[in-house]
């Protein structure tokens, strides 16, 4: 027993080792990757049960994640991770071990104790906000299984908010093999909950649930508790030091409750955005409210892949830079992960573009033209809300949180307004949503990316840049041609129906696009391809 215990801990040890950002990068995206095989798989079984078969049921599952996500994002998610990390960091260099430990347990109870709060309060008020807030095109039949499903879902906010003070705890120190796992094991749950818990639960002869879709629900709080434990299993080795108290007098504490207002509304006002697009969306006709759902979560994917990954890898870095005074390292840390992500996710938006429709495929057999269609309108989101995600924490590594909250409020007003307008009055439907979001995102990256230059005096986004990324745009363009032209060689047929027939089809459009742009980069000389080839180089000589 003491030796496999032992085991357990060199492992746990070898995961927690601090990583480069090279190597953060690659393990956050593969893990980031990962997980969104799941949730494709997640989402294939799902539709695959219930989206022909029962509309209405799939409708009042996702309706009934809006208002807990809602509190998540407002009380904790990112707004924690951006406002905790650069504090804590503050106190680590500077050998601030006891102050570090003290914010990091007062940050622990003082959120559990607000989502706790909130997760009461939503079992409580559920009906009337199912009803009248989150999606009252329901039917009866539909609002009520949303109303049950959501006092089930209620208390995820409490354990996604101690499972991310934890995680940002292990950012901030450079260990991020447990944070990088912890969303696949939270999709393993929602399987588990799809596959298991709609069959029902017998312990013993004894039938306690008789299953059906509220097995999902029940999934999804499985895979949040497992989420939390593999959290917890990050902290061993890194010396954490807890209190069942909270330091009011702590100035770093002092610091984040000054800082999380003002990210924390700008995550809510996001996700009001949300809110109103589910409110709108639940009034176009059953099985409207999931096909929009699924397009924002197929666009949202390489945005996690890519923006978030290598901006969470980026940020750590960026605030110690901060921190010691170093501007220029900063404007260059700043514009290396801006011309990565750009580089990537640019390619990338468009061949989603030309193979939505073999996208759209992996969650649901067969297709789905409106999933395909809002999806097309999403394309441009995917590019802006990648850079978004570093011009935020480019504004984040300076302890500024204010400056993006009053952008966002800006770009989101201005999104829900043309989502009204586009889906109401000019009756574009759910299409009509998509248009809103990309316009939108657009309108924010580009006011985000104007005020970081103007702060940097000009220095930040040099003509070197502008000129890199008009070689990007060119590539892109050429890898866009051969994406369409490859669509047309091997076109999606109406009997394309299994995974193992469109799998194929799209693999060899999209490597045949990404080996066109990767050369593209190669003969425009852009420095973001040069590892890649010289990768390939490597393979082919040591073959040879």
């Amino acid at each position: 027993m003491t030796k496999k215990r032992s085991g357990f801990r060199s492992v746990v040890a070898l995961a927690n080792t601090r990583l480069s950002v090279k190597a953060a990068s690659v393990i956050l995206a593969t893990s980031t990757l990962a997980s969104s095989l799941l949730g494709l798989f997640r989402d294939r079984l799902l539709n695959s049960y219930y989206l022909d078969t029962y509309p209405t049921g799939i409708d009042a599952y996702t309706a009934a994640f809006t208002i807990p996500d809602f509190m998540f994002f407002i009380l904790t998610s990112g707004a924690l991770a951006v406002s905790f990390i650069p504090v804590f960091n503050q106190r680590l260099v500077t050998g601030n071990k006891k102050s570090a430990w003290e914010l990091s347990s007062s940050t622990i109870n003082i959120m559990a104790l607000a989502t706790i709060i909130a997760s009461i309060l939503i079992m409580i008020f559920a009906d009337p906000l199912v009803r009248y807030v989150v999606s009252p095109g329901l039917d009866e039949s539909g609002t009520i299984l949303a109303i049950n499903m959501m006092r089930v879902i209620a208390i995820n906010p409490f354990l996604f908010a101690i499972s991310t003070v934890i995680s940002s705890i292990q950012q901030a120190v450079g260990r991020f093999v447990f944070y990088a796992l912890a969303p696949a094991v939270y999709n393993i749950g929602i399987l588990v909950g799809i596959t298991v818990f709609t069959g029902g639960i017998n312990i013993f002869g004894v039938q306690i649930f008789e299953g059906g879709i509220m097995g999902v629900a029940l999934g999804v709080v499985f895979g949040a508790i497992l989420q939390l434990i593999i959290s917890l299993i990050g902290l061993i080795g890194l010396g954490f030091d807890y209190h069942f108290k909270i330091y009011w007098k702590n100035h770093g504490f002092k610091t984040v409750l000054h800082l999380l207002p003002a990210r924390s509304l700008d995550q809510g006002i996001d996700y009001v955005n949300g809110i109103v697009t589910t409110n709108l969306s639940s009034r176009m006709g059953a099985g409207a409210l999931r096909s929009f759902q699924q397009a924002t979560n197929l666009h949202q994917m390489p945005v996690n892949l890519i923006g978030v990954a290598i901006s969470t890898a980026f940020f750590p870095q960026m605030t110690e830079e901060v921190g010691e005074g170093k501007d220029e390292e900063f404007n260059k840390t700043f514009r290396k992960a801006l011309r990565m992500i750009t580089w990537i996710s640019l390619p990338v938006a468009i061949i989603a573009y030309f193979t939505r429709g073999y996208v759209v495929s992996f969650i649901k057999n067969g297709g789905d033209p409106l999933i395909a269609s809002v999806l097309g309108t999403l394309v441009v989101a995917i590019f802006a809300r990648s850079l978004f995600h570093i011009a935020s924490r480019g504004f984040y590594a300076r302890q500024d949180t204010k400056t993006p909250l009053i952008i966002s409020i800006i770009a989101v007003g201005f999104t829900m307004i043309l989502a009204a307008v586009f889906s109401l009055v000019l009756n574009l439907g759910v299409d009509g949503l998509g248009w809103a979001q990309s316009i939108g995102a657009i309108l924010e990256i580009f006011i985000l990316l104007f005020i970081l230059q103007r702060r940097s005096d000009g220095k930040l986004l040099t003509k070197e840049f502008w000129n890199v990324i008009f070689k990007m745009v060119f590539a892109t363009a050429i890898a866009g041609c051969v994406a369409y032209s490859m669509t047309k060689f091997i076109p999606l047929m109406a009997s394309d129906v299994s995974f193992f027939v469109i799998f194929p089809k799209f693999s060899i459009i999209t490597l045949i696009s990404l080996v066109s742009y990767i050369i593209a980069s190669y003969f425009l000389d852009l420095s973001e391809v040069k590892p890649i080839i010289e990768k390939i180089r490597k393979i082919i000589f040591r073959n040879v």
